[in-house]
């Protein structure tokens, strides 16, 4: 192990925020490796180097050149540039633009490219290559999702009896089970792993190869993102055909709520807002509540609530039961706000829903991070009706903001979301249980209705607004899991 006073940590994602991001595991992956710096740690990111990533990099330079990743029967070049996040934590960024100079990070038109399993094959095997030449080998490899999924499979068959390697610990962060990284067994040659991994104790599942599944079952420590997910994946209802495998390593299975970065979504500096407010000077919410109605053109009184989602259109994130309940919410005395984008038959329903109810509606079918934060802050309520949420982030920014969380009690929502009615001196939201339209409506309404009594909704927001979700508590909950995995490998570490 490196020096006795810190771990050495390698977080390898395939999206990191501010550089290039798709979703949630973007802003944990900005964030947490932050923390764990200020932990006193020496922890470093790498990513791919996307298209999207060059726009948004800053003082980038390049440390290894013309570096050789084998893939299949031939040797590949690549570089790796290398910037900071937010100057505070190094990022190595692989860089191979056939594979990573694109518009999008995984799709194109809303199909997987068709390369994704040739693209982060070669991403895995580059971050073990990348160690040869940057002067840092690390104690533990923190991998995320299925793009990821080989490193530790590469670790304990390639790479387990090279000089360096060999007590490498890995850990592997299930953000959503619901992508599994599933391409044909055809593929196989591309990983120049040996064929005796290739069966049901290894990366096979149904006859194809499955990266997530390579990283459960070869990974010294599983984790996910709330305590709720991380049962509720060990169920056949929740485990996407994975529940068998987690029920088999659930001793070595932890769940690690994610944090808010609140350098970056905290209404005191928020500078994408037109107000800067904290719980203590709520004016300026109203004020950024006025800005948002203009945002989106509506008339509405400044005492009509607003009732927003920034989201990812698509089944999983209960747009199903919404939209079965939309004409019954329309009904009600609200606004209801949207930004996102996803499946192509919500942009068309929620089009339909913007032209039927324009004084009612602000629906923008977009990415727009400035937006996300006009909305956070100029919204009263957040739903998030989910059938199912390994974490969730904007529930916790929500809070943060003083825009009181409306969500379905699963996963990581269950786990942060304290009902009001269920615990009235210290509850701060709204939840119902039943996946269903009637459980969703009746949940609105009674948040709603809630609303109307001034003095007990301020006394809710600002009981919202004193929690404190940061990233530090579950920086050291990491910080043990890695612990432990090196003294399980009997490589010294300070505990």
């Amino acid at each position: 192990m490196g020096g006795a006073e810190r771990l050495k940590i390698l977080f390898a994602s395939s999206e990191v925020a501010p550089l290039a991001k798709t979703g949630g595991l973007a802003d944990v992956s900005g964030s947490l490796p932050k923390a764990i710096k200020s932990l006193g740690h020496d922890i470093r990111v790498v990513m791919p180097f996307y298209k999207m990533a060059k726009a948004n990099a800053k003082s980038v330079k390049t440390v290894v050149d013309n570096m050789s990743v084998p893939i299949s029967d031939r040797t590949i070049k690549c570089s790796v540039d290398v910037s900071e996040l937010d100057g505070k934590v190094p990022i190595y960024l692989i860089k191979k633009d056939s594979y990573y100079n694109r518009n999008e990070l995984y799709t194109v038109k809303h199909e997987d490219y068709k390369d994704n399993a040739e693209r982060f094959i070669f991403f895995s095997r580059a971050i073990l290559e990348m160690l040869k030449h940057i002067d840092f080998m690390p104690d533990i490899i923190h991998c995320n999702d299925w793009q990821t999924g080989l490193v530790p499979v590469y670790l304990k068959t390639l790479y387990m009896n090279k000089e360096g390697y060999e007590n490498i610990g890995t850990v592997f962060t299930i953000h959503n089970l619901g992508y599994q990284g599933i391409f044909w067994a055809l593929d196989m040659h591309l990983t120049n792993l040996p064929w005796d991994v290739f069966n049901m104790d290894g990366i096979e599942y149904y006859g194809n190869i499955s990266m997530l599944k390579a990283g459960l079952m070869y990974a010294d420590a599983l984790t996910t993102v709330s305590k709720g997910y991380s049962k509720e994946i060990q169920t056949s209802e929740y485990g996407l055909g994975m529940d068998g495998i987690l029920r088999y390593r659930q001793k070595d299975l932890y769940g690690i709520l994610n944090g808010a970065d609140y350098d970056h979504w905290s209404p005191e500096k928020d500078p994408y807002i037109v107000a800067q407010y904290d719980k203590s000077n709520l004016e300026n919410k109203t004020k950024c509540k006025i800005d948002l109605l203009q945002e989106f053109g509506l008339k509405a009184k400044a005492s009509t609530p607003i009732i927003a989602m920034i989201s990812r259109l698509a089944d999983q994130k209960g747009f199903d039961i919404l939209t079965g309940a939309i004409e019954e919410l329309m009904q009600m005395d609200i606004i209801f706000i949207l930004l996102g984008t996803g499946d192509p038959k919500y942009h068309e329903i929620f089009t339909k829903i913007s032209d039927k109810y324009p004084n009612k509606t602000g629906i923008r079918i977009a990415f727009d991070n400035s937006l996300a934060h006009k909305i956070e802050a100029g919204s009263d309520m957040y739903l998030m009706p989910s059938k199912y949420e390994p974490c969730g982030l904007n529930q916790i920014y929500s809070l943060r903001y003083g825009t009181i969380p409306i969500v379905r009690a699963t996963g990581g929502l269950d786990d942060t979301i304290t009902d009001i009615h269920e615990d009235p001196r210290n509850g701060f939201g709204f939840k119902f249980s039943d996946y269903t339209i009637k459980a969703l409506a009746s949940t609105v309404k009674r948040a709603v209705s809630y609303y109307s009594h001034k003095e007990a909704w301020a006394q809710l927001v600002w009981r919202a607004m004193s929690l404190d979700y940061s990233w530090e508590k579950s920086g050291k909950e990491y910080l043990k899991v890695y612990k432990k995995i090196l003294k399980e490998k009997n490589v010294a570490v300070l505990v």
